[in-house]
């Protein structure tokens, strides 16, 4: 039995090594194109999805200097954000970067119910070319940054945008975009294109859509431009996505979790490799998101608290007040970002708190009890030998028998004093059961015999 926990120890050791490789050495972008003709010059799109890191400011750096490189007329910038958790210099070096660009830059908001908060929505002031999805919504934009071509500016919307959100509508109403079209919005990515076509942007005059005829020739096709989608690589995606606060909560919690459990079993297996990745992935997630360092160490203590009843396999007080303690902390872990509060879902929250409830007071108590109930194959001789105790004994303490020293618990809770003679009682798993040679307790069974027995 011991082999095979051992061999599958190792298997799956190897399969995670594997894995790690694949993703190290594994693409570092995706890129595929969609429809389009061969004699337009083709438009890059980056997805900016979830609260703009240093991965995504960077990102966008390379995808402009990659078209700009390239044979790529324009680069689009496909917007779903709640804000940035970055610098405000780290964002207006890209706002800078975006102005100073030598070819077009658009920022469209999409698809349906996406957002674009805080610094996510203050890209389309900066971009060349900015339009709207229908159901899409931005603002809540705090305080405009400054960038070499001065304060970021929405016009007469910017005072309306700094506090509130409007929809494509009221964006397009209240002049915030740079794109209008006779709908309300723009629905899709091909509709981007064909409202780009025929401007003018630093000295360009951009061709996204050509009319070709149809194969019976008997009337003209309007198509698109190669549209290039560009995403993060494996790892880049991997830490942005552990950065996302619902992740970052759910790693947190459950590497220290695992980790727990790990101390309390015998060796290092698999739960303490998933626990030390887990916590290496939340803590690069804690790093980059803004959050309140008092509740991360209420977390931490919670989870000590509750680790105490783990100790003696019945979950206790320190359970439940470390329960508590981990609901409050996690309800204030994170501080605002600039496009406003990161609040954890219930559903995220809840799920967390289920999962943690059912590991402290059900798995991790049952995984103890079980270890110590051990059968003690090989210590029976032990029954009835004597020795003396290594300190105080009350309940727990070491004994010496035989010249080697033993973990111990009293027998029927009588205190041993330090070097008092003691014998062995019985053996519970790698625990011994004391009593003293003279003046131990009775059992309460013992007492009620007969005088006669």
């Amino acid at each position: 039995m011991q082999k095979s926990m051992i061999n599958l120890r190792k298997v799956l050791s190897f399969t995670m090594l594997i894995s790690a490789l694949a993703i190290t050495f594994g693409a570092s972008q995706v890129a595929n194109a969609e429809g389009g003709t061969n004699d337009l010059a083709p438009v890059d799109v980056v997805e900016v999805n979830g609260l703009i890191d240093e991965i995504v400011v960077r990102d966008i750096e390379q995808a402009i200097e990659r078209a700009e490189a390239s044979t790529s007329q324009a680069v689009i910038l496909q917007v779903n954000s709640l804000g940035g958790v970055v610098s405000k210099t780290r964002m207006e070096a890209l706002f800078n970067k975006i102005i100073d660009s030598k070819i077009p830059i658009a920022v469209w908001v999409g698809p349906t119910t996406a957002r674009a908060y805080g610094s996510a929505a203050q890209l389309l002031a900066v971009a060349d070319v900015s339009a709207m999805a229908d159901g899409t919504r931005i603002g809540k934009t705090g305080k405009l940054l400054t960038t070499s071509a001065g304060e970021v500016s929405f016009g007469d919307a910017s005072a309306t945008l700094r506090t509130t959100t409007v929809n494509s509508k009221e964006a397009k109403r209240l002049g915030a975009l740079k794109l209008t079209t006779d709908d309300e919005g723009v629905p899709v990515l091909r509709n981007m294109l064909l409202a780009m076509n025929g401007l003018s942007i630093k000295g360009q005059v951009l061709r996204t859509v050509v009319e070709v005829k149809s194969d019976s020739g008997d009337e003209l096709i309007r198509e698109a431009a190669t549209t290039r989608f560009f995403k993060l690589g494996l790892i880049e995606r991997l830490l942005h996505t552990a950065a996302s606060p619902p992740v970052t909560f759910l790693l947190v919690i459950i590497g220290l979790a695992l980790l727990i459990f790990e101390f309390f079993t015998a060796g290092i297996g698999i739960a303490g490799v998933v626990g030390a990745v887990c916590v290496v992935l939340g803590s690069h997630g804690l790093a980059t998101l803004p959050l309140r360092g008092a509740s991360l160490a209420v977390i931490i203590v919670s989870m000590l608290l509750m680790s105490i009843d783990v100790q003696v396999g019945i979950p206790r007080f320190f359970t439940g007040a470390g329960l508590v303690l981990l609901a409050l902390g996690s309800l204030t872990l994170f501080r605002s970002s600039d496009g406003g509060e990161i609040r954890l879902s219930w559903l995220t929250f809840i799920s967390g708190m289920i999962a943690i409830s059912l590991a402290f007071v059900v798995g991790m108590p049952s995984m103890v009890r079980t270890r110590f109930a051990t059968p003690t194959i090989g210590r029976e001789w032990m029954i009835g030998s004597t020795g003396r105790a290594v300190g105080t004994i009350n309940p727990l303490g070491i004994v010496q028998i035989h010249d080697a020293q033993w973990r111990a618990r009293t027998n029927r809770s009588t205190p041993i004093q330090d070097g008092q003679e003691l014998r062995v009682a019985a053996i519970d798993g790698v625990t011994l059961e004391v009593e003293p040679l003279e003046g131990a307790a009775r059992d309460y069974r013992e007492m009620r015999k007969p005088k006669s027995e």
